[in-house]
Formats: C-alpha cells, structure tokens, sequence
C-alpha cells in the first residue's frame, strides 16, 4: 500500500479546473450539493441521463437541436440509444468559432525534416477546398473515406471534410504492408483514398508509392486516389491508378466557409480496427454524436484541456489515440502532431517540441515511459517544460516504477494520467482527474459517465481482488456494430457473451482504496499456472526494473496437464542471458511477488513482436510456440521477430 500519493493537485489549480466548474454547474442546475468527484461520479451513473445532458451544455455542443429523449432503450446492452432525436456534425464542432483567426490551430513536425502550421483560419480554408472537391467526386453521407497516411495535418483536414459531408472516415499508418490496408480498406470499401509519397522515420525516408500502386488494385471501389506530398515535394504520382496530387484535387474550388451536413447522433463517423493479430482485423463504426460527446468529456473534465492549451499525443493513424487527439479542437486546443521516431535526435525530439511550442498536455504510451527510463534520459534536467501540467500514458499498463520516473527525472508538478480504455470505444474507462491526487501505479478514477466494475468469473462485483473489468450501463461510444455483421452476432460475441447484458471489456484489473484502479493486463493473456490467474503486468514490473533488460514478454505454456509460465528477454546490447542474471530475475520476481510468478523457462530473444501501435502481442507469442497459425502478420510492425519463438529446444517436451 502507497502511504503518500506521488503527487496532489494544488488547492488553487484544482478550484480552478474545469471539473470544479462542471460540478458547480451540476449542483447549481440541479439543486444538490456534490462535494466531490466520488459523488459527482455517482450523480454519473445513477442519473445518467441529467448527466449527459450537463457534459452537452457545459461543453456547449452545437447542433440542430438536442431533442426530448435522452436515452432509448436504456435497459438495453447493447441496444441504448443516446440523444435519437439530435442532429448535428462532428467536423462543425471541431471547428467551431472562437479562436481568433490567426491562432494555431495545428502544428506540425516530422522528425527534425519537416515543419509546418496552421491557423484556424488557414485550417477552415482547407476544409472547406477538400470539401467541395470531395463532394464534386460524389461523395455524400454513407460513403467511406480512406486515408494511408503519417500524423500530418493534411490527416485532420481530409477527416474534417470527410465528416462535414456526412460521410464515414477510417485510417490506417503508411507502415503498413499491402495485405494489412487491403485487409483494413478492403473490407470497408472506400470510395476516396488519400495517401502519400513516403515519409520519415530515424533519419530515413520511406518510399510508399509502389506499394500504394499494388494497393490501388486491390480496392476496386476507390474511385479517387489524393497524393499528399510529403517526402518529395513532387512526388510521381502518374506511377499510381487513378490517382491525383493533392493540389490538383482542390485547385478548382475558392476557399470559403465550410458546410456542415446536420445528421443523426448515431451516424456513422469512424471505422476503426481491431489489432488483428488473430485474424482479419475487425471493422468497429463508430457513430458521431457518441465520439464527439464522450471526447469533450474527457478533455474537458478529464484532462482540464481549455482553450489555447497545447495538446500532443505520440500517435500513428492507426491508432485509437488519433481519433481522440483531434477531437481536442472541440475544446479549443491547438494539436501538436508528430510523426516518425520518438527516439529521433537522440531522444530529445519529443521533448524539444513541448519546449518549443509551449506544450501543456503531453500523451505517449507506458513503453515510451520505460525506454526514456532504460535509456537513463532526463527531460528534467535538459528541458524547461514550464508550460507541462498533464502527462498522459496508455497502451499498457504504466509500472509503478513509470510513475517513479515521471515525477524524479520528467516533473514533479504534474498530473500523471494513466488512462485505458481502447479502440473498442474509442475512448477510456478509467484515467485520471485534476481535481485527484496520483498515486503511484494506480489509474486515479473511473470515468465520469462510465459505471464500471471489477467482476469475477461468476458475475460477482469485487470490492477488492483482481477480476474482470466490466461496464453495467450504457455509454455514448458503445460501437454501432461491426462492418459486415448484419445481426450483429460477432459483435455480441466480443463483448457481451460472458455476461449477458454487460460489457466486459477483457482487461485483468482490481479498484484500489484510493477510489482508482489497477489494470493487470489483458484478461486472455492473463496466465493459468495451478489454476491461479496471473496478471502478465505482475511480472513484467518485476523483470524490466533489472538494468540489463531492455523489455520482456510472458506467455503461458501448457505443460503436462498445467500451465507453466515462460518469459523472454531481451537484454542490453551485448549481454547474454547466463545462470547468473537468470537466478537474479528468478530472485526478483520471487521476492516482489509470489512463488507462482516465477517462470519455469527463461530465454533471451533479440526483439519482441509488436503491433504497429507498439503493444506486445502475447497471444502471437503464444500461438507460435504452440505451434499455431498467427492468422495476420501484418498487424505486426516486426513480424520477423515471431520466428525466434519457434521450435525452441528450452520450450520441447
């Protein structure tokens, strides 16, 4: 147990967050007294619909109109309908009037090659010139827009026309190989895919133009191919079918003022995609009202984002937290975008972006975190961050010894947020809050809106003890359904099977005393040794804290009837992995958690298999040394990795 939290908000910032205003707002409208954020969460969940209604007047959505309902069909999961009488636009919200015309409303940089900006005004101007062209290639409500492009701003203006028109937008990151977009893309059927020449990472250029050709005539439906120019600033575009610069597409069309298509909350903006690393990736759509509504939730009240504030997020567009980055124009951010390696300039990159540009919200992933540590970096020391307040972590979980590491060698006066929740919803679960102090290897809350649970195997909620998380009640960003699942058979099955009626979302998690919580890992990776459930977070904490490791990864192994538990190393360059330093990783993992931790095997692998959003893939893991197909290697940012876990003698019965 943690005697001192590892940070407390100051009684002058946190009077001054937005969540304070919003509880006012919550009080004054509805004649309570709520003094704090555990009661004001309750007044979330028990009185869910006031409580929506409050985050879409606070946070001054515009619209069409609200409408009398609230929530239909509210008894249902899935099935609950949020606001089924609005209409509105995600792209009007976004660029709604407010900030003066010539305030940033992006900036941008691509390693130390490229710079760029713009204003709100420049940013309605582009929106506006793509959207007539858009719409001159036919493009209308329904109709799918592709991108196979870097975090470049030209990503938000396609996504802002898209959505202006009413049509439904998905995105994937040009590391991808072909089969990956085509397993992507193909199944959505677009009918304008932007792209471009190639881009940036550690210090090299990366040509895509000749996989985009093979691509191309793989999607049949893509009448349209837009080429943003980003490695070359002329880049051969007559080498791709049915393709046009960038420049072309809109040089017939004056800018102006963008027209925004009013439509129900429920239509369908985003079309994301599961990891796929079991199989073709599922495509999740996600609809308008939900994303935009639950997003001025977590900006706002969550991470006290205000107008002018500067907010960044280490991201590719194949990842979730994309969609969540550029939905931080609604609350009057300027976004920071960046696209190639984290590492670039030795490391600094990152860093002297948030110095450089006044950042004050600065979102990476828990891995991100470990490596600034292994890496023995100390932003600290090299860089100012005065204008820092809130750090941001997801992906994995953030070891107890991240939050060390944040708050000795990153800044001591700052919220650490981690935050999970995923691409499923597009949005968090549980994270953090202002107005809470942090304590160390703890999520501070569950979300406002969001009534989750800690269950057993039998449906029993958990005080205390490890379970799985679930959510009882209806949310904004429940997923309309999966693309090509007509009676949403597959959409059940991945959320509301063991639990009839309730969402579970598949992560190994425990609520804390202090009112947060603690996620273990994913609960189908979760490790069976002796029918004792393991949470793969547990051992990972315990092995990365060992200087000669870089990174590790843990799978289960069926043994004889049982399940044995084997991890995977990868050590300092240089180093190999002898009976000394596997006694001392034994020793480690023995005394900071149980017997039943320690792994039977331990072996030394030179790289760990990953997603292109840089998580681990256990279950890839595995499947190989079991002997199984790994159904979508393309989902994988190093596939070849995969080929060291196969037929390893240590691993033989």
């Amino acid at each position: 147990m943690n005697d001192q939290p590892l940070w407390t908000p100051p009684p002058e910032r946190a009077a001054g967050s937005n969540l304070t205003a919003f509880l006012r707002f919550v009080n004054e409208r509805h004649g309570l007294a709520l003094a704090d954020y555990a009661s004001l969460h309750r007044f979330s969940v028990d009185r869910m619909e006031d409580f929506w209604v409050a985050v879409w007047d606070f946070c001054g959505v515009i619209s069409g109109g609200r409408g009398a309902t609230v929530l239909a069909d509210g008894d249902r999961m899935p099935g609950a309908r949020f606001f089924p009488q609005a209409r509105l636009n995600f792209a009007e919200n976004l660029l709604r009037p407010g900030r003066g015309p010539g305030e940033d409303a992006i900036v941008f940089r691509g390693e130390d090659r490229v710079r760029a900006r713009l204003t709100h005004a420049e940013l309605r101007a582009a929106v506006s010139r793509l959207q007539q062209a858009l719409a001159a290639a036919g493009v209308g409500p329904g109709d799918r827009v592709a991108a196979f492009l870097p975090n470049l701003p030209e990503t938000v203006v396609a996504m802002l026309a898209a959505a202006s028109l009413g049509a439904t937008f998905t995105s994937c990151s040009p590391d991808f190989g072909v089969q990956g977009v085509v397993d992507r893309f193909g199944q959505v059927e677009p009918k304008v895919l932007f792209c471009c020449d190639g881009y940036f990472y550690n210090g090299k250029a990366i040509d895509t133009l000749p996989r985009l050709a093979e691509i191309v005539a793989l999607l049949p439906t893509v009448e349209r191919v837009v080429v943003v120019p980003y490695a070359s600033p002329s880049p051969a575009v007559a080498q791709v079918p049915r393709a046009v610069a960038l420049a072309d597409f809109v040089a017939p069309f004056a800018a102006g003022e963008p027209a925004f298509a009013r439509l129900p909350f429920d239509h369908p903006l985003y079309i994301l995609y599961s990891s796929g690393t079991t199989g073709v990736p599922k495509c999740i759509v996600h609809g308008a009202g939900g994303v935009l509504l639950m997003h001025l939730k977590e900006h706002v009240l969550h991470c006290d984002v205000k107008p002018g504030d500067r907010l960044f997020y280490f991201t590719t567009c194949g990842w979730m937290m994309w969609n969540w980055l550029v939905s931080g124009l609604a609350s009057g951010a300027t976004l920071l975008l960046y696209d190639g390696s984290p590492f670039a300039l030795g490391g600094r990159v990152l860093f002297d972006f948030a110095d450089d540009e006044g950042m004050t919200h600065f979102g990476t992933s828990a891995k991100f975190i470990d490596a600034l540590a292994k890496a023995g970096l100390e932003p600290a020391r090299t860089h100012r961050l005065a204008g820092l307040r809130t750090m941001l972590s997801t992906g994995s979980p953030l070891a107890p010894e991240g939050f060390d590491y944040v708050y000795g060698k990153v800044k001591k006066d700052l919220c650490l947020s981690s935050i999970s929740g995923g691409t499923d919803l597009v949005a968090c679960f549980a994270g953090g809050a202002p107005v809470l102090p942090v304590w160390r290897g703890e999520l501070q809350c569950p979300m406002l809106g969001m009534n989750v649970e800690v269950w057993d195997e039998e449906g029993r909620p958990l005080a205390r003890g490890k379970g799985e998380l679930v959510c009882t009640a209806p949310f904004p960003t429940m997923p309309l359904g999966f693309w090509n699942d007509p009676d949403g058979a597959k959409y059940r099955a991945a959320y509301y099977e063991k639990y009839p009626g309730v969402w579970r979302h598949g992560d190994w998690s425990e609520m804390t005393p202090h009112g947060g919580m603690v996620i273990y890992g994913r609960s189908d990776a979760v490790l069976n040794p002796g029918g004792v459930r393991i949470g793969t977070a547990e051992i990972y904490r315990q092995v990365e804290r060992l200087d000669e490791v870089v990174e590790s990864i843990v799978i289960g192994q069926d043994w004889q009837g049982d399940v044995r538990v084997v991890l995977f190393v990868k050590l300092r360059e240089g180093m190999r992995l002898d009976a000394a330093l596997e006694q001392r990783i034994r020793d480690t993992i023995r005394r900071n958690a149980t017997p039943r931790h320690v792994p039977a095997v331990i072996a030394q692998v030179t790289d760990i298999p990953r997603t292109k959003s840089n998580k681990i893939v256990e279950l890839a893991v595995r499947a190989v040394v079991h002997g199984q197909p790994v159904r979508n290697l393309e989902a994988l940012a190093n596939p070849e990795a995969l080929e060291q876990f196969r037929g390893r003698p240590e691993l033989a019965a």
